[in-house]
């Protein structure tokens, strides 16, 4: 055990541009939030490993005992693995009576956690900790909630087990990791992403480890050296929604309308990519109007395209006409069909306009939350930079 009483957070995440799209072979971009899952983790002598997770009301313990005979005869450590242990997945499902069929928050929560636990420490004692979880986002709203998630578990797991030092200075209020270790630290997210969602594309924690933001194109996830730091209004609208069946409705579609679908595609690839080029300006000379007026003028022009194909609903469409009588600019964010929207706000934009738009969407029944994209990816903390009400919930145990 090298850590002994640490804190860390990674982000959640949005989708700028290409939503569908990218399943097609066009640009995505996916940014981070500033909306963020914490995690405390505390050496113990208890003998045992517990996991509390106050968002989902959940705080389970095992005996190190019984998770010591768990583990596979041949299970040797490694640092990295591209593919999940089946046979460990298998008994630990058995041993929480877990099955495909019944995998709930709770259930998925708790098995990417003994499995990146016991993964990390399989061929030395395993150590008696406490973990607690605690998430600024919402979950199953597609936000990459999960993804947080497993980017914090690994982070703090890969520290504790000393596969990677901790980068926090006894100076530092917060600290990032060297790019290797990121890398080390996005695998074993995707090996948690891979439990909680089976084949996920990787963007999810990707975002969660490096933030900012990403260009996503043909499963290549290229990070973006620089963006600027914008304000947003994050809605939820609340209406529940299946990612698997909406992307089968583009896809059908497309099936068969494939001359008109086609150019549609071919136009979201031309949002991402003019959009990546916007924000990159806007890193490299001072931000003007312009630059809004435009990011502005794509965002109308998505979610048009979002509509065309099929995935939008009564209530994003609400989201849209009760900000743009604020003067402001909405589109869906992930699968669509229901869900999150994003409410870009420019510089100038007044507080009580900012207020009165709050209001007005909580009046429609939606959640809604100011925040910021482009924010940094996972991070070590001192208590002095965690929320004073994060902080509360993660000494609570």
């Amino acid at each position: 055990m090298q850590v002994t009483d640490f804190y860390v957070s990674a982000p959640g995440k949005a989708i700028l541009h290409g939503e569908h799209a990218v399943v097609h072979g066009k640009v995505a971009l996916a940014v981070s939030l500033n909306l963020r899952t914490y995690l405390r983790l505390k050496a113990t002598t208890t003998d045992k490993v517990c996991i509390n997770l106050p968002n989902i009301d959940t705080f389970l313990c095992w005996d190190l005992s019984e998770l010591s005979q768990l583990i596979p005869y041949s299970f040797d450590k490694r640092e990295e693995v591209k593919l999940l242990d089946a046979e460990l997945v298998g008994r630990l499902q058995d041993f929480l009576g877990v099955t495909n069929g019944n995998l709930d928050t709770r259930n998925m929560a708790t098995l990417s956690f003994l499995y990146i636990y016991i993964s990390l420490f399989r061929s030395s004692e395993l150590p008696s900790l406490t973990l607690t979880v605690w998430s600024e986002l919402p979950t199953g709203a597609g936000l990459g909630s999960s993804a947080a998630y497993s980017v914090c578990l690994a982070a703090a797991l890969l520290c504790a087990s000393g596969a990677i030092p901790s980068p926090l200075k006894e100076w530092d209020h917060t600290a990032r990791w060297c790019q290797e270790d990121l890398e080390l630290i996005n695998s074993w997210a995707f090996q948690g992403e891979m439990i909680i969602h089976g084949n996920p594309s990787g963007v999810d924690n990707a975002v969660g480890t490096w933030g900012g933001m990403l260009r996503f194109l043909a499963g290549k996830i290229i990070p973006l050296s620089r963006v600027p730091l914008l304000r947003i209004l994050l809605t939820n609208t609340k209406v529940p929604r299946s990612t698997k069946v909406l992307v089968a409705r583009v896809k059908d579609k497309i099936n068969k309308f494939p001359s008109i679908m086609t150019p549609v595609l071919d136009s979201v690839d031309a949002v991402s990519c003019t959009c990546e080029k916007v924000l990159s300006e806007m890193t490299r000379e001072p931000i003007r109007g312009e630059h809004y007026n435009t990011l502005e003028e794509l965002i109308d022009i998505n979610q048009h395209h979002l509509n065309v194909m099929g995935v939008g609903h009564p209530a994003l469409d609400t989201l849209c006409r009760v900000t743009l009588t604020r003067g402001l600019h909405s589109k869906l964010t992930g699968a669509g069909g229901g869900g999150c929207g994003i409410t870009l706000l420019r510089p100038e934009t007044d507080a009580s306009v900012i207020q009165t738009t709050v209001q007005d969407l909580k009046d429609c029944g939606f959640d809604c939350w100011e925040t910021s994209i482009g924010g940094p990816g996972v991070q070590q903390h001192s208590p002095l930079s965690v929320k004073e009400e994060v902080l509360e919930v993660l000494n609570h145990y």
